[in-house]
């Protein structure tokens, strides 16, 4: 066995194959903020929780550390331009994106698989990422579609689903 670098640490965590998210809120100035993680797990059940990781070096990282709230949305297999969209440095990620904002203000992306609206419940720092652990007090999800999924640094579907 090797010694583990960058490179062959990702290489090694591709292997395992993730959903993609994009995660959303609303930041200081109420402007919409979301960003593509593929970290995304949950964590409890009870109460339920969930958890995203995400790089202190994203441009949209300010705004979730300091958020309260904040929306996982669950992509569907024609999403990947709206996840590469969401991983790009871009002045404005949601020019041509149909969202839309909830009564208790969330910001749902339409046409994701599934939207989960959480209450900021805590954030651990993990190395050059900070965990953020929300508690999911409401959602939804398209009763019929297929994840689009992230494994070996690419795009992928689960066509057998």
């Amino acid at each position: 066995m090797t010694v583990i670098d960058p490179a062959g640490f990702r290489n090694l965590c591709g292997r395992f194959a993730t959903g993609v998210t994009i995660i959303t809120a609303f930041d200081a100035a109420d402007l919409p903020t979301g960003m593509t993680v593929s970290s995304f797990t949950s964590v409890s059940l009870d109460p339920p929780l969930v958890s995203v990781a995400i790089d202190h070096a994203a441009s949209a990282f300010a705004t979730f550390d300091g958020a309260d709230r904040f929306t996982v949305n669950i992509l569907a297999a024609d999403q990947e331009n709206l996840s590469r969209r969401f991983a790009a440095v871009l002045p404005d990620r949601f020019e041509g994106v149909g969202w839309h904002r909830t009564a208790r203000g969330d910001l749902l992306l339409d046409g994701a698989l599934a939207h989960l609206c959480c209450d900021r419940h805590g954030a651990v720092v993990a190395g050059d990422h900070t965990i953020l652990i929300g508690r999911v007090i409401g959602g939804e999800a398209m009763e019929h579609g297929r994840p689009l999924l992230y494994y070996r640094g690419g795009y992928a579907t689960a066509d057998g689903l």
